[in-house]
């Protein structure tokens, strides 16, 4: 087995001086993008997430081994060309994962945390889950089953991590138009981060921009609509264990409790956030129409 290092362990003394870095010049700049309670909840969900990996990628590497040493279809070796094409193979896995975890309740539940805070700036990117290391990983078994090898995903996908840190800020506007063109950015990812009804449930790359491109999910950064970061019902808490859960304990209430029927309670739990089984409830699709509809009768 490959000897690849932990690299997410090895970056956290450059995430803390990076953030006292962008703390230091979004002051001069004269953006407050920094609260310190909800900059904190940020953090705790960080060290949460980075012990409970532990667990969760000794299961993930249990069932990749398992596919790999049973069913792959292909000998990849592990070589440069091999990490070449396994960049690509896990963006675009990482692209379904994001773009899945907006769409279906199930999966937002874990992946709202990411999304809980008001601010945007490089503490947000460690608000990490603490639940969807535990089933999320569904999205990469494609990959052992081709052939590619455990150690060499698990690798490219903190690599990945790794990548998005950075593009947690309001300090860095726009990046050459030839880098916004290919890659996620500061502003791309931005706009991912609105609760603004146009920037809903858009722009879920994770390094190549081109996804969202070619799969119809992509927006710019509008300078006439300045992002309103958070929910689009904030949860107003910096409780970090309720952070983690408040959205598990919403979705099975919606799901399992009330009368209605089998059916309904099933698709609480796949249909996106906001769907109600009475037709009262808006879903992203439904509240960037509106948005569009407002402006046209400007």
């Amino acid at each position: 087995m490959p000897d690849f290092p932990n690299i997410i362990l090895y970056a956290i003394p450059f995430f803390m001086l990076a953030m006292l870095l962008e703390l230091y010049v979004t002051a001069r700049k004269q953006i407050k993008t920094y609260e310190p309670k909800d900059a904190f909840s940020s953090i705790a969900m960080g060290l949460g997430n980075v012990f409970l990996g532990f667990a969760s990628k000794a299961l993930v590497l249990l069932v990749f081994f398992w596919i790999y040493d049973n069913f792959r279809l292909l000998e990849i070796p592990v070589a440069w060309w091999s990490f070449v094409l396994l960049f690509f193979a896990d963006d675009l896995s990482y692209y379904w994962f994001h773009r899945i975890s907006h769409e279906c309740r199930l999966f937002w539940a874990s992946h709202v945390v990411h999304h809980s805070s008001k601010h945007y700036n490089l503490s947000t990117a460690l608000r990490q889950t603490w639940s969807g290391g535990f089933y999320t990983f569904i999205f990469w078994l494609w990959l052992p089953l081709l052939g590619f090898h455990p150690a060499l995903i698990l690798l490219q996908m903190s690599i990945s991590l790794l990548y998005q840190f950075w593009i947690h800020t309001e300090a860095i506007h726009k990046m050459p138009r030839w880098f916004e063109a290919i890659f996620n950015t500061p502003s791309h990812h931005r706009v991912h981060h609105g609760s603004n009804p146009i920037y809903l449930d858009r722009n879920h790359a994770g390094i190549l921009i081109i996804w969202d491109k070619l799969f119809g999910t992509f927006q710019p950064e509008l300078e006439e609509e300045k992002v309103t970061y958070g929910l689009v019902k904030n949860i107003k808490t910096f409780n970090p264990i309720r952070i983690a859960f408040i959205e598990w304990l919403h979705m099975f209430k919606d799901a399992f409790t009330g009368r209605k029927s089998l059916k309904s309670r099933v698709l609480y739990l796949l249909k996106p956030p906001g769907w109600k089984h009475d037709g009262t409830g808006k879903i992203s699709d439904d509240l960037r129409q509106d948005w569009i509809n407002s402006k046209k009768h400007l």
